[in-house]
């Protein structure tokens, strides 16, 4: 790896979280981050890990790959993130960690859930995976807790393709940090040469009118394992650790990452601005919609919608070339059955399992958003 850019590009990340470049790790992907984490704080066999019921399959695997037990918690139908009272109730003498999800974007009871965490002696993470470059009540994203997990995958606050990085404020964890990424493997060339592939494939082929085929292509692929996913086939499947799954970030990320970076305050207003005009739309035709004093700590990554017959109004968008998105689909993204493999009992999140069947994503970065409105208004009647 280039020490110097290396060194460049965690300053960068670094001044947007008022912190310096030595708090920050980086990682192949946000997920490697969070089990180097969790390995920092000696997570094991035995130990329990408090999670919301409404999460991508990566994180309780993160945690079954070291032996430990993810204990979920059902969600606030507001926030999307866990219910705070539920995760008081989840604690037990096995639970060494708890982590704190800023779902779409948006960061709530962060500093009640770390003081309640204090009291138990029980280490704190945030999931930032949707929330580098926002606030919450005036600090940002990732800085309340003992530690945080970012990732810089496709349709993140901002990319390297795939990717991710950790925050660090504990001396103690960064000393064991240093240890555990003395095992971190480097980067195959094959894996820089598939990254390069989807850059290209990404910024000079993809567009609306083949957003659909594309996308689903890409799925295919990535479930098959013949290009760089979000998550391969095996993380979907199994609680298996992949093999190579310890990687740090190679230089070509570094590099895509500087470059995305210069658009991330640009993109921070454009999503904020769209929000609110999906926001005032859902309000005018008595849809459910985002609470306003919630605004200021919501970063809006994606904007949650909610619908009934799903299918049909995927089919329909994709027919009229909309790119809704379908995050948290399921309790554990994107598994839609055998959630008991992750230790989750459907039976017990109700919240969870009544949003993750109506929910779909609206773009924040679309700049042609009155296209977007027109959608919203075709779609009007099966909209919750």
């Amino acid at each position: 790896m280039n020490k110097s850019l290396e060194y460049q590009y965690k300053q960068q990340l670094a001044s947007y979280l008022d912190t310096t470049a030595d708090h920050i790790y980086l990682y192949y992907k946000g997920r490697v981050a969070l089990y180097a984490i969790l390995q920092a704080m000696q997570v094991g066999k035995g130990d329990e890990v408090i999670l919301p019921a409404f999460t991508c399959v990566v994180v309780p695997n993160a945690i079954k790959y070291l032996g430990a037990t993810p204990v979920y918690v059902d969600i606030d139908p507001h926030t999307y993130n866990a219910d705070i009272a539920g995760i008081e109730k989840a604690i037990s003498p096995r639970t060494k960690v708890i982590i704190c999800q800023n779902t779409f974007g948006l960061s709530s009871n962060v500093d009640a859930i770390h003081r309640l965490a204090r009291q138990h002696h029980i280490y704190t993470i945030e999931d930032c995976t949707h929330g580098f470059g926002g606030t919450y009540k005036g600090k940002p994203n990732g800085t309340y807790c003992d530690a945080a997990f970012y990732s810089t995958q496709w349709n993140k606050p901002f990319s390297t393709g795939v990717g991710g990085f950790a925050f660090i404020q504990d001396k103690t964890l960064e000393q064991n940090l240093a240890l555990v990424n003395s095992n971190l493997e480097q980067p195959a060339i094959k894996d820089t040469m598939s990254l390069r592939m989807l850059y290209f494939v990404r910024e000079k082929i993809l567009s609306d009118k083949c957003y659909w085929h594309m996308i689903s292509l890409y799925r295919w692929l990535s479930r098959h394992q013949l290009v760089q996913g979000s998550s391969s086939g095996m993380e979907i499947c199994s609680v298996a650790q992949p093999n190579h799954y310890f990687k740090a970030m190679s230089d070509a990320q570094i590099k895509k990452g500087l470059q995305n970076l210069q658009t991330l305050p640009h993109l921070m207003q454009l999503r904020k601005h769209n929000a609110r005009l999906y926001n005032d739309y859902l309000l005018k035709h008595n849809k459910t919609f985002v609470n306003p004093q919630l605004f200021p700590d919501h970063a809006f990554l994606k904007f949650p919608v909610l619908v009934k017959q799903r299918e049909r109004v995927l089919a329909l968008a994709e027919k009229q070339h909309i790119p809704l998105g379908e995050w948290f689909c399921s309790p554990i993204h994107p598994v839609r059955e055998n959630w008991e493999t992750w230790n989750l009992h459907a039976k017990d999140f109700p919240v969870a399992m009544e949003k993750s069947r109506q929910i779909l994503n609206l773009p924040t970065d679309e700049k042609n958003i009155e296209k977007i409105l027109q959608f919203l208004d075709n779609i009007n009647e099966f909209l919750v």
